[in-house]
């Protein structure tokens, strides 16, 4: 990544990526100059089409970069070189939102209609960054837009999302462990008691 280029990355598959959210996307890229768009690498002929999709827009496809893969344990670690995840629409991430916020990366997501497009809206309320998400793609792509031209802005989010894992409900397993056993116990008591009546 270049060292002085805004960073905006989706790490979600690429066949999530419609043409309204990649119109945004590039438009944030002509807006904020030098930025880049980090996008997983789903091999040659979809990074080949996001190429020419690119160019008809009239964004130079150097501004996009491609993941390869790579362990998890690195795929989690080179979250920190970039610093806007911008969640697809109208099928949001999911595991890789998660794996964004455990890494400290704050998510962008516009809140969906239905729960494929809702799960990064929850993890981001689980998160305590409820100011991540929008609710509509206007307010999506201004926020996008104000986020990457105001670093003070982002460096405050991505502190508090670096204190929040201490606390906040998204990142502590054991309280969602002790939860999920209650919910199974309460069942198994249910089921018990209906059997003897």
């Amino acid at each position: 990544m270049p060292d002085d280029s805004f960073v905006f990355c989706s790490f979600s598959n690429n066949w999530k990526i419609n043409p309204p959210i990649f119109d945004i996307w590039m438009r944030l890229l002509r807006d904020v100059p030098g930025s880049t768009l980090w996008l997983k690498d789903s091999g040659d002929l979809a990074a080949g089409n996001l190429r020419r999709e690119a160019v008809a827009r009239g964004i130079n496809p150097q501004r996009r970069v491609f993941a390869r893969h790579v362990p998890l344990e690195k795929h989690i670690a080179r979250h920190a070189l970039a610093d806007l995840f911008l969640d697809t629409l109208p099928y949001g991430a999911h595991a890789t939102a998660t794996d964004a916020l455990w890494s400290g990366l704050p998510v962008l997501t516009r809140l969906g209609e239905v729960y494929a497009g809702r799960v990064a809206a929850s993890l981001l309320t689980a998160a305590g960054l409820p100011e991540l998400i929008t609710r509509t793609v206007e307010e999506y792509e201004a926020t996008a837009l104000a986020l990457a031209r105001d670093p003070g802005r982002l460096k405050t989010i991505r502190e508090k999302l670096a204190a929040n894992r201490a606390s906040a409900p998204l990142f502590d397993t054991k309280r969602f462990t002790r939860g999920l056993e209650a919910v199974y116990e309460t069942m198994l008591k249910e089921k018990t008691q209906n059997r003897s009546t």
